[in-house]
């Protein structure tokens, strides 16, 4: 929440009801404008804080209120249309009392890894890359409450007919993966009865990425809204997971390294995929020893599609090109063929 002096808005913590962020509020007020402050109790409700207000600073004394607030996190639902994110918080989570309050917020976005990925990249101490943002958390009027739900309600019914006439071979590396819920199933849980949910659009001010290695870089927020959502997005995890729980395809993926990277690879997983190409982490030989012995490291490599991928069928059909040119070569070299 924030108290206000002239034009000036400061912040003065998050609380777990509206009865102690109003108090909070009206300390700050009496100190910043004294007794004729707007207030939302009586000033005299207050008399036992006077001698306090009086000992400290203004500065100081807003410190100390806010000290004695708590910041809440939680995990909500969310979506990004045309660049503009979306949240669905439940009616009973406290941060539908603290933005009546103070609309300002965080917004962290990470796609956490599946799989067995998810456990090699974490024994390796990296961290999702993720999106972080601050801006102002909106209620949504219910008129556009509602105009946003029959839009996700179409995304739904699309994506559930894109899965039904998917080909043979990406609905076989769907099956794969060991998480089998789709975007789709996440929206109908959005979109159902039950649990109650408050809409907010997240207006947002700032935007950084933040890479595995916890590196972070600014994101121009004109940059996001104009941005488009990739193709292959809302599988992507899907995607990943389903191949790298195949041994023949990443077998293939082995190939990859020697063929176009001159690298033998003992093991390989993708980590991203997008519809230029993919990413990989594969473990491959390190610099020898001093005693002449050889150890393995864990190294990245990006592999580049010949044509920009337009959705998941295109994606698969360049990957599969790739494996049987990468078999052929490799035949070709050892005079198998």
């Amino acid at each position: 929440m924030s108290a206000s002096s002239s034009t000036v808005a400061v912040y003065i913590g998050a609380y777990s009801t509206e009865v102690d962020a109003a108090k909070a509020h009206d300390l700050v007020s009496i100190r910043i404008g004294g007794l004729k402050a707007l207030t939302n109790f009586h000033v005299r409700c207050y008399s036992k804080d006077m001698d306090e207000m009086r000992r400290m600073s203004k500065w100081d004394y807003i410190c100390a209120v806010r000290g004695k607030g708590s910041t809440h996190t939680s995990k909500v639902n969310y979506i990004v249309r045309r660049g503009q994110p979306y949240l669905w918080v439940p009616e009973n989570d406290m941060h539908n009392v603290n933005t009546i309050i103070d609309e300002r917020g965080s917004f962290a976005v990470a796609s956490p890894f599946p799989g067995p990925l998810g456990a090699l990249l974490k024994s390796l101490k990296k961290l999702p890359p993720r999106i972080a943002l601050s801006g102002d958390v909106l209620p949504l009027k219910e008129e556009k409450a509602k105009s946003l739900a029959e839009k996700l309600q179409e995304v739904k019914v699309s994506e559930q007919k894109a899965i039904k006439e998917f080909s043979y071979t990406v609905s076989g590396v769907l099956s794969s993966s060991a998480s089998r819920t789709s975007r789709s199933d996440n929206l109908q849980g959005l979109l159902g009865d039950n649990e109650r949910y408050t809409v907010y659009r997240f207006k947002t001010r700032s935007c950084t990425f933040i890479d595995v290695h916890g590196g972070t870089f600014d994101v121009d927020v004109q940059d996001l809204e104009t941005s488009k959502a990739d193709p292959l997005a809302q599988f992507s995890a899907r995607i990943i997971d389903g191949i790298n729980q195949s041994k023949a395809r990443r077998t293939a993926l082995m190939l990859f390294c020697f063929v176009y990277k001159d690298v033998n690879a003992k093991d390989v997983y993708v980590t991203s995929i997008d519809r230029k190409g993919f990413d990989v982490l594969a473990k491959v030989t390190s610099p020898a020893l001093k005693d002449g012995i050889g150890d393995h490291q864990w190294k990245e490599f990006r592999f580049m599609f010949k044509d920009e991928a337009k959705d998941v069928e295109m994606f698969f059909s360049q990957l599969v090109e790739m494996e049987e040119e990468v078999i052929n070569k490799v035949s070709a070299s050892s005079g198998l063929n």
